[in-house]
């Protein structure tokens, strides 16, 4: 079943070739767009960034090669949820679970995104288009370097509002929820709440996303085929719509993004009528 996914993942890869050199790529990607703007859009898109690893195993390559080319695919993202529209995004990076490994590949990732952070830190597109930036996640836990860049990036942006950038790095959906249940129990403990009055408005104002207009995602994406959340955002993605593409992160599209707000579009959401 894998070695049949890598020789359908390869020929995909020929397939876009052959689609970008004839310009039939250009033509339907600007087609999906003209389609995409006619019908409302998704507020805000959480994305889980899955597949760096597999996609440079699959490429016979080291894995710091799929995560500078996964990296190098968030900074095009930035182009492309601007020219589309989209206010709102949160992107899944690194888990509290990765920070266990310890190892060479972790270290090598840090001193990535600390490169890239600078680099969006310095980035005319984030004051121009407005955008605020925070971290979502127990920050604490990053080396020091690393939490320097993120302070910097949230205080330059924190005046803010037009678009929202949320990094989850370091982040744990369960840690999230234990981390407001304490700060909730902490206002009781001083008399600034009672027991009675604590509802869903309570525990989203405790939340890592409590500073957004838009806590919760209306489209959830998870790249590389698999098909869980594991723990991103268990709270806010309660009635959000989920799409798992089968597409390694360093290879996902413009195209993929637009075919999946077009999907978004085509579903009724409910929730839970």
């Amino acid at each position: 079943m894998g070695f049949q996914t890598d020789i359908d993942r390869g020929g995909r890869a020929l397939m876009d070739t052959f689609l970008q050199l004839s310009g039939i790529y250009s033509f339907y990607e600007r087609h999906l767009e003209l389609e995409i703007i006619k019908y409302p859009l998704p507020n805000h898109v959480a994305i889980v960034l899955d597949g760096n690893r597999r996609w440079a195993n699959m490429h016979l390559l080291d894995a710091s090669w799929g995560h500078n080319h996964g990296a190098d695919k968030a900074e095009e993202l930035l182009n492309w949820i601007h020219d589309v529209g989209i206010k709102i995004t949160t992107l899944y990076v690194l888990s509290t679970e990765n920070l266990e490994r310890k190892d060479e590949e972790l270290e090598n990732i840090y001193r990535l995104l600390e490169k890239k952070l600078q680099k969006l830190y310095n980035d005319e597109r984030v004051h121009k288009r407005r955008m605020k930036i925070k971290a979502i996640g127990d920050t604490k836990l990053l080396p020091y370097n690393l939490q320097q860049i993120l302070t910097k990036l949230e205080e330059s942006t924190a005046d803010y509002h037009s678009m929202f950038l949320n990094i989850a790095i370091a982040y744990g959906g369960q840690k999230e929820l234990i981390e407001a249940v304490r700060k909730i129990a902490r206002m009781a403990e001083k008399g600034l709440i009672e027991v009675d009055e604590i509802d869903e408005r309570t525990i989203e104002s405790c939340l890592y996303t409590s500073h957004l207009p838009q806590p919760s995602p209306d489209l959830i994406l998870r790249t590389s085929g698999e098909k869980r959340l594991s723990g991103f955002l268990i709270w806010q993605s309660a009635y959000s719509e989920l799409m798992f593409m089968d597409v390694f992160w360093p290879e996902f599209r413009k195209i993929d993004l637009m075919r999946a707000i077009r999907t978004y579009q085509q579903r009724v959401r409910r929730y839970g009528r």
